[in-house]
């Protein structure tokens, strides 16, 4: 399997995440994106043993786009309190069914998950297992029943972006868990980390790393999909 790398030096593996990939290992027993990256790092630098590489975020199965690995021990410990504290800024492009009430605005959920069904609900601000949820969207354009979206995440919750989009009336095309009522089987989820932004863990410069969607259904709908400007 190819993988893209965006960016890499002795700190830091940054990757395009094909989809449909878990990140890491699951019960499905596929092949995932830490062990594909480690056996690459092995065999490109020959190295004995195993290679370290730290997973520092994950992004859903389904999703593609910019991802970034820790190849130290001190990277890894200084990339996730950066997570951890919200200085990371990430941007993803959704394609969703039906358009937002308004243009742009801020989503703000309680969200709780079902570990057992592996399903993120909207609840109440009360509820024992509710964690608040927050994002930003902007609509980058919309025709033929579907709507292109820019959205920065302010939380990192499970299935924030479907969640919050399906419980806002516009799901995301392909998604069959949070809007089997329109989509169909087989329709690729339509949610990519386009953007991902932060201090550098050891250098400590700003770093910002982007990438787009194939030309493939639904971000072919859009003709300007592949220009950048348009998305910004």
């Amino acid at each position: 399997m190819e993988i893209p790398v965006i960016y890499e030096d002795n700190h830091i593996l940054v990757v395009e995440k094909p989809v449909n990939v878990p990140v890491q290992e699951d019960r499905s027993g596929d092949a995932d994106l830490l062990t594909l990256l480690k056996q690459y790092l092995k065999v490109r630098d020959n190295k004995p043993g195993n290679v370290y590489l730290g997973l520092v975020h994950r992004l859903d199965r389904p999703v593609g786009g910019v991802m970034v690995f820790a190849k130290t021990s001190k990277a890894a410990s200084r990339l996730s309190d950066s997570f951890r504290r919200h200085d990371v800024e990430r941007e993803y492009v959704a394609a969703v069914r039906g358009g937002m009430k308004d243009r742009s605005g801020r989503l703000e959920h309680h969200l709780a998950k079902d570990r057992r069904e592996n399903r993120v609900s909207v609840v109440g601000t009360g509820h024992p297992d509710g964690k608040k949820a927050v994002l930003h969207y902007r609509t980058i354009s919309r025709s033929g029943g579907l709507s292109l979206l820019s959205v920065r995440l302010h939380t990192g919750r499970p299935h924030q972006i479907r969640v919050q989009l399906s419980a806002s009336g516009c799901p995301l095309y392909g998604d069959q868990k949070y809007g089997a009522a329109v989509n169909r089987p087989g329709q690729q989820l339509a949610l990519w980390a386009r953007t991902l932004s932060f201090v550098h863990p050891v250098k400590k410069e700003e770093m910002r790393f982007e990438s787009l969607p194939p030309p493939k259904k639904p971000w072919s709908h859009w003709p300007l999909w592949e220009k950048t400007s348009a998305l910004r």
